[in-house]
């Protein structure tokens, strides 16, 4: 625990439950005593250091249903060998794997059904059409290499 020069302790624990062990209502602290306890601006900012304030992504990102829908894409091109690991090395189609991945989609399309807008809809049945297509297609060539 860390404690000033004098020894007292940094910071001070306060007990903010409405109710107290006996179950009865607590009083309201007045909003003097309240600010009183918050910690100091030192103890705020080495506690920002240590973990820094979660990003607002609602900003930058459209929806997340469009990153949803593009991890999961991206995910089923992974495993389908469309595009190379993360060293740019060459993976083997894993096809059990992208079809769990595509079918992951579909539950996505059948459970968000009326509930999208017209572009999040169109999007979805997009990726799903150019994955499907390419599953099938990718098996038409593994199956023409085995004979």
């Amino acid at each position: 625990m860390a404690e000033d020069k004098d020894g007292s302790p940094d910071f001070k624990v306060v007990d903010r439950r409405s109710f107290s062990a006996d179950g009865s209502k607590r009083p309201e602290a007045p909003l003097a005593e309240q600010e009183a306890e918050a910690p100091t601006t030192s103890a705020r900012s080495t506690a920002r250091q240590v973990r820094p304030e979660a990003k607002d992504y609602s900003e930058a990102e459209s929806s997340g249903f469009d990153t949803l829908v593009s991890y999961l894409s991206t995910t089923a091109m992974f495993q389908l060998g469309l595009i190379p690991g993360p060293s740019g090395e060459r993976v083997p189609v894993d096809f059990p794997n992208a079809r769990r991945t595509i079918d992951l989609l579909e539950v996505l399309r059948q459970k968000t059904q009326g509930n999208l807008t017209g572009d999040e809809s169109q999007l979805l049945e997009e990726v799903l059409y150019h994955l499907r297509m390419s599953f099938v297609e990718l098996q038409k060539r593994q199956a023409r290499k085995g004979k």
